[in-house]
């Protein structure tokens, strides 16, 4: 069986005691008689949903660059359509031949 990394599973505490918090406070079972409590609460939940944010929006930017330069080639789809391009430039040529072997023989 694989081993889950430390880091992982704090993570994954923190996330799950933020989740509890908030569907506490959402629901009132969890209701602060001193200021302070709850403005340390606050400031804790507004800093770790911006640290996953920031987290999540680094993860994205590597993702969006990756494709972007990962990109070198050609994709199945376009090479298909040159392809095609090139098949319907050689069929061209060809009745152009034709069309002026015709007009050959008719002279």
């Amino acid at each position: 069986m694989k081993k889950f990394p430390l880091s992982l599973f704090m993570i994954g505490i923190v996330v799950i005691v933020t989740g509890a918090l908030a569907i506490g406070f959402i629901t009132g079972w969890i209701q602060f008689q001193d200021i302070r409590h709850h403005f340390v609460t606050l400031v804790f939940l507004l800093v770790f949903i911006s640290v996953l944010a920031i987290v999540g929006a680094i993860f994205i930017g590597m993702f969006i660059s990756h494709r972007i330069f990962s990109a070198s080639g050609f994709t199945t789809f376009e090479e298909e359509m040159l392809q095609m391009r090139k098949d319907v430039k050689d069929i061209k040529e060809r009745l152009e031949e034709m069309d002026e072997d015709k007009i050959d023989e008719e002279r």
